[in-house]
């Protein structure tokens, strides 16, 4: 019963011990995102050196899509997280596991329409996501076997989250990491020696999921698990569904802003920077997703602690939760600044050889990282609002760097800037939702503060849990 129960029989999130929860919690998400940000590194390692700077352009036009997938599987992966571990903390197992069951099944609907609308004329779609004449075939031939293991993608994404919710943090970090392992060793064999190019790329990343999604289910049907996969539940229920998405449409609405910018991003490289920016672009944010993983992985290992907690009114832990994550993201947000502002060279030439492109990509770095040490902060208090069920707020600190303040300055500044304007968006947005951040994280502390001062809570459910009332009858949501 490996991360199900402590000796007594309680759950592991029924711990005093905060801090070594959060840590137990947080250490095995590292891993399981380190191994998950590798399936594009290392398609972009092997085809910076194997294919050229133009099969990574072709990588970063696909990339919005990835997004947009990895987009629906947080929406269910994250709002059925945030429900499953605070009906855990409430005590509520068979609202868990109707939460988790209707996790699962729109994922199903959802990567098939995906993958019929963007297979049906591919071309039209990476044009609009800013492919130039040169960069279309490179993207084309990636893209359309990415299209094909598109449910594995999404469903990968959705049950790493879905487990840590239940308190099980090894499962999902050894799910990610034979995937990655795979993806290598496939990597290796088909652009090497069988010279596939960027399709094996694709073809790697695509089969090295499918693996990782039957090491899930496996977990699941074997019995291992705290929550049960039980046929009944995956059948849609509005109400539960409901719930989910008002949590989850957070991570939605925060990766399909990224993706739509990402793709306004590319389209203003190519007349800005040419294919030369757009590669460029492509390392550096490869580069982010490594840099904001050490912060990431404190707010996903908050999730299950804070949710618990907050379900079973514990605010004192809460509280304790909250404030371990916030100092420990920001010391490491701080400290990749240092590293990829200082020294971005030797790592963008883990991706390339060509003496150009890693030359616009230090530039680009030194312009994109100028407020990298903020991003910590930024998003643990996103995932505390996910993590409580505040979908509101959720939806604003999502929404707010990729739409709210990137998208705008992006357009503007290039038109004095140049290529620099594109690359200076970045810290500004960085900047604003930062100040935003702290403007609607300080009340909600001062709420927790107020509810432990109180003894455990106000006589009514807090407010996010009001809409799953604790007095309903059993069956009901």
């Amino acid at each position: 019963m490996m991360g199900r129960t402590q000796p007594d029989g309680r759950n592991v999130l029924d711990d005093d011990r905060v801090g070594r929860l959060l840590v137990k919690l947080a250490i095995p998400a590292l891993m399981a995102m380190f191994v998950m940000t590798l399936y594009n590194a290392v398609d972009s390692i092997f085809i910076g050196r194997f294919v050229g700077p133009l099969g990574i352009a072709g990588l970063s036009i696909v990339f919005p899509l990835q997004m947009f997938s990895m987009g629906v599987g947080a929406m269910f992966g994250m709002g059925g997280a945030s429900l499953v571990s605070r009906m855990i903390g409430a005590n509520r197992i068979d609202r868990a596991e109707h939460a988790l069951g209707n996790s699962i099944s729109p994922i199903i609907i959802l990567s098939l329409i995906i993958m019929i609308a963007g297979l049906v004329n591919p071309d039209f779609w990476l044009r609009l996501m800013g492919a130039s004449e040169t960069i279309l075939p490179y993207a084309r031939d990636y893209m359309t076997i990415i299209l094909y293991g598109m449910f594995f993608m999404t469903s990968a994404m959705s049950m790493n989250n879905l487990i840590r919710a239940e308190g099980n943090a090894f499962i999902p970090m050894l799910g990610m990491v034979i995937g990655a392992l795979l993806n290598i060793i496939l990597d290796t064999i088909f652009i090497v020696p069988l010279k596939m190019g960027i399709q094996g790329a694709a073809l790697a990343t695509v089969i090295a999921q499918i693996v990782t999604v039957c090491f899930f289910l496996r977990y699941y049907i074997t019995g291992r698990s705290y929550l049960k996969i039980r046929p009944r539940n995956l059948l849609i229920n509005f109400g539960i569904l409901k719930e989910i998405m008002a949590i989850g449409v957070a991570s939605f609405a925060r990766t399909l802003a990224t993706s739509f910018t990402a793709i306004v991003i590319n389209r203003l490289l190519v007349t800005y920077g040419g294919d030369l920016g757009v590669s460029a672009y492509g390392i550096v944010n490869r580069l982010m997703m490594f840099a904001m993983m050490p912060a990431m992985v404190f707010g996903q290992g908050l999730q299950p602690v804070l949710g618990f907690n907050y379900g079973a009114r514990r605010f004192d832990r809460a509280l304790r939760a909250i404030k371990l994550a916030i100092i420990v993201s920001t010391v490491t947000s701080s400290v990749m600044f240092l590293i990829l502002y200082f020294l971005p060279q030797p790592f963008i030439g883990i991706f390339t050889v060509d003496s150009a492109l890693i030359d616009m990509g230090s530039y680009a770095a030194k312009r994109i990282f100028l407020a990298l040490y903020l991003l910590g902060f930024m998003m643990v208090g996103s995932l505390v609002f996910q993590s409580i069920g505040n979908a509101k707020k959720a939806f604003i600190t999502s929404l707010a760097r990729p739409f709210l303040f990137v998208l705008p300055v992006v357009f503007i500044l290039p038109q004095y800037m140049g290529l620099d304007g594109i690359f200076y968006a970045f810290p500004i947005a960085d900047a604003c939702t930062f100040i935003l951040t702290i403007f609607l994280l300080v009340p909600t502390i001062k709420e927790f503060i107020r509810m432990k001062n109180e003894g455990g809570g106000p006589s009514m459910p807090p407010p996010s849990m009001r809409g799953i009332d604790m007095m309903r009858p059993p069956g009901t949501f």
